[in-house]
């Protein structure tokens, strides 16, 4: 099968295209015929070594997919050849085929097809947790967005819309902007373009409830300065490559929290709860995912550089 490989740290351009035997399963596992898989940021990480986790070379990064079950090992009741499923691993996705553990797998939705599904996951999973049970918005809130353009960025826009929030969107392009507005975004700014904690000052006057940061670096402090009294900030990414250093003085005289996302201090029931709701979202089609470029399998380098370089929209899927 073909797979696109890691033989070295580096840039996105090490990533070479090679000839590799097809995966056999092993107890737990199947084989899943992958039709899409989506870029993630950390998946450039891995290449570059600078994931807080290392895989050693050669390996094949992707970390999300969507496709068709072709084998199955020992020990994977619940699933049979031909089921279409959706799944996460730290790396592996970006091949024809990859072989998976069940647990890392659900089952794709009737009606959903595997380039929805592919785009759908991570990115829409953590910014539904993300605004749910962590920053807690509910119909009415403001809520500021950083990276509104990205993966995590565009679904935390629309999915804070869907629940009635007022978003403001903040971008690094117009075109970023424009996709926002699109999918709910009330108020637009364009960092490059406007200073950004006068221009969150204009946007949100009373202030925000909650600010969501995929992104880091510089545009963390202005934006928590955004928030009103009480309000909460939350980390959830570094997208930057800045990790940013926020001075304290700002929680204390604003009594605000800044809180840290990861998908296990989800408490069990709001997991469920958020799980059912953003599948309902999805299936009855009040939420779509964004696919802002796509590209086959020989040109997964491409692919990594456009999200190494911020220049994405939504999601970037590769199909092989």
């Amino acid at each position: 099968m073909r797979a696109a490989v890691c033989p070295a740290y580096g840039p996105p351009e090490v990533v070479v295209i090679d000839e590799r035997a097809e995966p056999t399963p092993e107890p737990g596992e199947v084989v899943v015929r992958v039709r899409a898989a989506a870029v993630n940021f950390p998946d450039v990480l891995l290449v570059a070594d600078r994931y807080q986790l290392s895989v050693a070379t050669p390996f094949v990064p992707g970390s999300e997919f969507a496709g068709v079950v072709v084998e199955c090992g020992s020990a994977t009741a619940g699933f049979t050849v031909g089921d279409r499923v959706t799944g996460t691993l730290l790396h592996g996705a970006f091949a024809d085929c990859v072989s998976v553990p069940t647990a890392a797998l659900r089952r794709i939705p009737a009606g959903v097809d595997a380039t929805t599904a592919a785009a759908f996951g991570v990115a829409y999973r953590t910014a539904y947790h993300t605004l749910r049970s962590v920053a807690r918005i509910r119909s009415g809130d403001d809520v500021v967005v950083l990276g509104a353009g990205g993966g995590v960025g565009l679904a935390a826009v629309q999915l804070g819309a869907a629940l009635g929030a007022t978003i403001t969107a903040v971008a690094s392009t117009r075109e970023k902007l424009s996709a926002a507005a699109h999918y709910g975004a009330a108020h637009l700014v364009n960092h490059r373009e406007a200073d950004l904690r006068a221009a969150l000052r204009d946007a949100v006057p009373d202030g925000a409830q909650a600010v969501v940061d995929p992104v880091g670096g510089a545009l963390s402090e202005p934006a928590l300065r955004s928030l009103r009294r009480g309000g909460r900030f939350v980390t959830v990414g570094y997208a930057s490559g800045d990790i940013p250093r926020i001075p304290l003085n700002l929680v204390l005289v604003k009594g605000i929290e800044i809180v840290g996302f990861q998908f296990q201090d989800v408490p069990a029931d709001e997991f469920d709860r958020n799980e059912d709701e953003l599948a309902a979202l999805l299936t009855s089609g009040r939420v779509t995912p964004h696919v802002g470029a796509t590209f086959a399998l020989a040109d997964t380098a491409a692919a990594l550089r456009l999200v190494a370089d911020g220049q994405a929209i939504g999601k970037v899927l590769i199909e092989p």
